[in-house]
């Protein structure tokens, strides 16, 4: 059984920082981590995705130089450090195992304030 299970959302000003972190378990080995997001009444979006060796990093055009995904040396974990937040960035944030089969977290709120 694979888990995946997200935190450190919460609310923060605009212009804030928020750093969130994934914990994972299970068969996850070889599969990328990343995050999407999801606004209410709109389509879950892409975010950000780094591979299984840490090589090779992604983000979505609306956070690129804002944002940082980064795995720790176990590559367990998956963190996402969200910098010069803005309130559009408000959304619940999912974190996700991608590969030979998909895994997702419940998710973790954050707001940015205005």
């Amino acid at each position: 059984q694979v888990q995946l299970v997200e935190s450190g959302g919460g609310l923060v000003q605009d212009g804030g920082s928020l750093r969130l972190s994934c914990a994972a378990s299970g068969r996850i080995s070889e599969h990328a981590l990343g995050w999407w997001r999801q606004a209410p009444g709109k389509e879950r979006e892409f975010v950000s995705v780094i591979s299984w060796s840490g090589g090779t990093v992604k983000y979505a055009d609306s956070v690129k130089g804002r944002f940082t995904v980064s795995r720790d040396n176990a590559r367990s974990t998956v963190f996402l450090q969200m910098d010069s937040l803005k309130p559009e960035d408000t959304a619940v944030y999912f974190c996700s195992a991608r590969g030979d089969r998909n895994y997702w977290g419940q998710g973790t709120q954050v707001t940015v304030s205005s």
